[in-house]
């Protein structure tokens, strides 16, 4: 398949949905953000705490967490609220480590000292790609909360707490073989391959989240997928550092 393939909402193979980040969304969090990737909404919100976890007290260490959570109604079906089941799912449990992780590579502890940051992201609206757009929103979230932290003296203003940015897309292989770039639901669920990609500002992996539904991907096919989410995360980065500059 060549780049001239148009998908079914009329997209190129290595074009983005229509992302938005609108900063400042929730009034009361340090920092925050509502990331848009196509239909797929989530909100992100960062708590900045001058405390860490008992198992990092004293160390002078930092920390950086996230929590992932979905409305019942984000999807076209009501899913009941993990907090009243009183069990959280393997697949949130999942979601929320890769966010941290994702924030923790570009953040120096040290330099935040004892203090802690969470994201909650918390998705308002399903189309695919959740789990991306929210590590692409929560950076921009957390930059906003380290900047009130320092602004408020939690922290130096010398620090250099964030040592880049992070962003993160999916890529996958659809039936008939094309590879693609940022798969919305109906994409998701029928692509012989799907894969999520966390990338640096720099062009470094995170963490690289690839399955193949019944077909095994090739290697030729996998260089050709991370090829695409280098694309795809390079467009972030620069839409992060747009957002952040208003």
């Amino acid at each position: 398949m060549t780049q001239n393939y148009v998908r079914a909402d009329g997209r190129a193979i290595d074009q983005l949905r229509e992302v938005k980040i609108t900063r400042g969304w929730s009034e009361h969090a340090e920092g925050s953000t509502l990331i848009e990737f196509g239909n797929t909404r989530v909100l992100c919100t960062a708590s900045f705490e001058s405390d860490v976890p008992r198992w990092l007290r004293g160390n002078g260490t930092g920390w950086v967490t996230a929590e992932y959570a979905m409305l019942p109604r984000a999807t076209n079906t009501r899913n009941s609220r993990e907090s009243v089941k009183g069990k959280i799912g393997g697949r949130t449990h999942e979601i929320s480590r890769l966010i941290g992780r994702s924030l923790r590579a570009v953040v120096d502890t040290k330099a935040l000292g004892e203090n802690m940051i969470t994201l909650d992201c918390d998705v308002l609206q399903a189309d695919g790609g959740t789990r991306t757009a929210a590590i692409t929103g929560a950076f921009v979230a957390l930059v906003d909360a380290v900047e009130w932290a320092r602004g408020e003296g939690h922290i130096s203003k010398k620090a250099e707490i964030l040592t880049d940015s992070v962003a993160a897309i999916s890529v996958g292989v659809l039936p008939d073989g094309t590879a693609v770039l940022d798969l919305p639901y109906g994409e998701d669920a029928t692509a012989g391959t799907d894969m999520n990609v966390v990338v640096t500002g720099s062009g470094d992996f995170v963490e690289v989240q690839g399955t193949a539904e019944g077909v095994p991907f090739s290697r030729d096919q996998l260089n050709e997928l991370l090829d695409l989410a280098v694309i795809g995360t390079g467009q972030l980065a620069e839409i992060q550092r747009e957002a952040l500059s208003k």
